[in-house]
């Protein structure tokens, strides 16, 4: 589906002779090759190509009539269900961006995130007006819900107003290069940073997903579990499952029971998700017999230990291809692409169109290539790169060197071009002068029979500079204690290397996209009293 209304550019000034581009259209022109086909399944509820196009369309009015028009920065704080996309799509469609929300941030946390987008409004789910509203008071910006009860006056139901407002009749097409999205990282070390998505990065990943990458076609269905306002559900679940023609079942919150459940009701074919939610399935299927026909499983988001792969793909008889990608870069950067046996342990090569190389991480101002096999810092440029931060030149040029985006990784590249992630730079552990890489560690407490989850981190020192100590979740029925642990892990490797402390928790701290906050666990262990320890 097309449009041959003249570009306006960002400036206003109009471009009929450049090339335009919508994120909008991978669901336009889904709903009008597949219209009957299934896009979304939420519980009971299904929703065909057509129909999810069409009421996108009326929010995109309703939206239009709230003062939302090219250009204008609207927030969205919205769980898995079928006002994501409707509003995602609405907002894009009508030449606006979006600002996802992260749906456990708190008010305060909410109110910079406004503030620091410049959002004009929050679309915000009525579940989540607790907090959503509160924090569009402290910044002074205008709030619709969806999903609210009729009744609702508090607010404008977005549902009610697309009721009685004009529908949009086409999306409005952008210049390829105009920001489609800010979506805020972490912010493990200060606050958190806008990275701006063009229109065109984020159409062309979902269309190198599709042509080179994943394994995904028309029809296939899909286990929406991963958060659509992370980019990894956003760009690898959502959008290039719709440019596919897929159907998406959504689960409005994660857990490996539910999980289970709807890949086994709905027969999904595919699953994508970080190592966490491998784990909470493994989890899951001691307690149920029933499997789904998974034909196809994608890991990303951090790296999934070697032992819960295999015990994966022999539980639920689907292999796992990693892949590896950040917010900065729309995220995939490097996949186990479909068409090659997967390299177990590796995120792959790069994908199409990108270059993914090992620079020297302790030069920061110019980009140094290491030889192969060296562990340096993974580097990447291409057309999956973010515009920059919003807002903040400085932090954009420390991190695209030479047009170079430099992500904080250190990995290795083979001589077959297998990238391998060692660790993050920041969790390296320095023992006694000697770099020590958590992964390495956890993937033998990920090997003990009653380890479900293991996380392992360093707290300050005064003798050593740092220690090295794990939190582990164990399995319902383990025995194993926390000093039969910190001797299974020392018997296997040098002893510089192995955890003096294990924490046996309940469970690990996560982030709203399932990543183990390593922060969390030093700032709780760090005055703390040995757990375990061995001589």
């Amino acid at each position: 589906m097309t449009s041959t209304t003249p570009t306006a550019a960002t400036s206003g000034t109009a471009r009929p002779h450049r090339a335009t581009a919508s994120v909008a259209a991978i669901l336009a022109e889904s709903a009008a090759r597949y219209p009957d086909d299934v896009a979304v399944i939420v519980g009971d509820q299904r929703t065909t190509y057509a129909e999810l196009w069409a009421e996108t369309l009326a929010y995109a009015g309703a939206l239009r009539a709230e003062g939302v028009a090219e250009g204008s920065r609207v927030a969205m704080l919205v769980p898995n269900v079928a006002d994501f996309p409707r509003v995602y799509y609405a907002t894009l469609a009508l030449g606006a961006v979006v600002v996802p929300v992260h749906a456990l941030l708190k008010r305060r946390e909410i109110d910079y995130l406004l503030r620091d987008s410049g959002a004009t409004l929050l679309v915000c789910a009525a579940p989540l007006l607790a907090e959503g509203a509160a924090g569009a008071e402290l910044a002074g910006v205008d709030v619709v819900t969806v999903l609210a009860p009729a009744e609702s006056s508090e607010h404008h139901r977005l549902e009610s107003l697309a009721e009685t407002t004009e529908p949009l009749d086409i999306y409005v097409p952008r210049d390829p290069f105009d920001t489609a999205t800010i979506l805020y990282t972490s912010g493990t070390t200060g606050q958190p940073k806008g990275a701006e998505g063009s229109h065109f990065s984020l159409l062309e990943q979902a269309n190198t997903n599709l042509m080179s990458t994943f394994d995904m076609h028309r029809g296939d269905v899909l286990l929406g579990a991963l958060p659509l306002f992370h980019t990894f559900g956003q760009t690898c679940t959502m959008n290039t499952g719709f440019r596919a023609g897929a159907t998406i079942v959504m689960l409005p919150k994660f857990d490996g029971d539910t999980a289970l459940a709807a890949m086994v009701e709905h027969g999904c074919g595919i699953f994508m998700g970080v190592p966490t939610m491998y784990m909470a399935l493994l989890d899951a299927a001691t307690r149920s017999d029933a499997r789904p026909a998974l034909r196809y499983a994608i890991s990303g988001g951090a790296s999934l230990p070697m032992a819960v792969l295999e015990r994966f793909q022999t539980v639920f008889d689907a292999p796992i291809h990693e892949g590896y990608g950040l917010t900065e870069t729309s995220p995939v950067a490097t996949f186990n692409h479909v068409g090659r046996p997967p390299h177990p342990g590796t995120i792959g090569t790069p994908i199409w169109g990108v270059d993914v190389e090992i620079a020297d991480p302790e030069t920061p101002d110019a980009i140094v290539l290491l030889p192969r096999g060296e562990i340096g810092e993974l580097v990447i440029r291409g057309h999956n790169l973010m515009n920059g931060y919003l807002d903040r030149p400085e932090d954009t040029a420390e991190a695209i060197v030479d047009g170079w985006f430099r992500t904080g990784d250190l990995g290795t590249k083979d001589d077959e071009g297998y990238l391998t992630i060692v660790d993050r730079t920041k969790d390296m552990i320095i023992r006694n002068g000697y770099n020590v890489y958590p992964r390495q560690v956890e993937e033998v407490l990920a090997a003990h029979p009653d380890v479900a989850m293991a996380a392992v981190f360093g707290v300050p020192h005064e003798l050593h500079g740092q220690e090295i100590e794990a939190a582990v979740v164990l399995r319902a029925e383990a025995t194993v204690t926390a000093d039969e642990l910190v001797h299974h892990v020392a018997d296997q490797i040098a002893a510089y290397k192995y955890p003096r402390v294990v924490h046996v928790v309940d469970a690990l701290p996560l982030g709203p996209s399932g990543k183990v906050l390593k922060r969390t666990l030093v700032e709780q262990f760090s005055a703390q009293p040995e757990a375990a320890s061995a001589s």
